[in-house]
């Protein structure tokens, strides 16, 4: 009796907690009519002001890829205290990293100028992003032009990488094999060697003053294994806070996707990020 009154009680609050995420869908951040421009927020109608805001920039290959998908990762974390924004982005062959990379950070301008109508901070945004979300996310945050042609200071406070690809994309694509992988990046970075060295985020490590906390699997692509590490260690030789955890058993897709369980352990790590940043 006792067991069955309790677990009616948790459900009770899972539901009362739930109720109280609300979703605003479909806003345009960069001034325009187009839906690749657009986020959704998930915040906690709960009357606390002045939540710490993470913006969410999803995977794809820069190819492909949706903010609907992740609705669960933004009820996820509103249900834990931060507001959440989850993005559109133009996608290749449309469009080449550069112009993905400026919209991107427009959303966060987006963000920085209208985020206190949901209870959020303008002071507090940190940036998360998995796989080319992660790149995108990491090469504004290093590469000073993009916030710069967007009209703002970085407002970053803190950076999540979820098994972040193309960290060094010249690398990458000079020692990949030419797969159908290969030909689909290359539609985003084209085929100058010289452009794969201004898209790697790596390129600019020593512009990066913000906190950081990186997550790989133990059975993701070589690069991300390879890569991830090299930028942990850059970071903490130029006396960046940085923290790193690799994923035992998981491989690509799956280090995003085990979030949807809203008591993942990546959450808790993430949490604890936000509050010491």
């Amino acid at each position: 009796m006792f067991k069955k009154l309790l677990f009616l009680m948790l459900l009770f609050q899972t539901l009362i907690s739930s109720a109280q995420v609300k979703t605003a869908k479909n806003i345009n951040y960069a001034g325009n009519a187009d839906i690749k421009n657009t986020l959704n927020i998930f915040y906690k109608n709960d009357g606390v002001a002045d939540k710490p805001v993470l913006v969410f920039i999803h995977g794809g290959s820069w190819s492909s890829g949706k903010k609907e998908t992740y609705w669960w990762l933004g009820r996820n974390f509103a249900k834990k205290g931060v507001v959440t924004v989850i993005i559109n982005y133009p996608l290749a062959p449309s469009v080449q990293y550069g112009k993905m990379a400026e919209d991107c950070a427009l959303s966060v301008k987006w963000v920085q100028e209208n985020i206190k109508t949901y209870q959020a901070s303008a002071n507090k945004i940190f940036l998360m992003g998995h796989s080319a979300g992660a790149h995108l996310g990491e090469l504004i945050n290093a590469d000073p032009q993009y916030f710069k042609k967007a009209g703002i200071n970085n407002p970053i406070k803190g950076v999540i990488l979820n098994d972040p690809f193309g960290l060094d994309l010249y690398e990458y694509l000079t020692t990949a094999e030419k797969d159908d992988f290969y030909y689909d990046f290359i539609r985003t970075f084209t085929t100058n060697t010289e452009v794969w060295k201004l898209a790697s985020p790596m390129d600019y490590v020593n512009n990066i003053k913000n906190s950081h906390l990186l997550f790989y699997g133990g059975k993701t692509y070589g690069a991300i294994r390879i890569q991830t590490p090299r930028l942990y260690q850059q970071l903490k030789a130029n006396n960046i806070p940085v923290e790193i955890k690799e994923v035992k058993g998981k491989s690509h897709v799956p280090m995003i996707s085990q979030m949807i369980f809203g008591a993942n352990d990546l959450y808790k790590d993430i949490l604890a990020f936000i509050n010491r940043n």
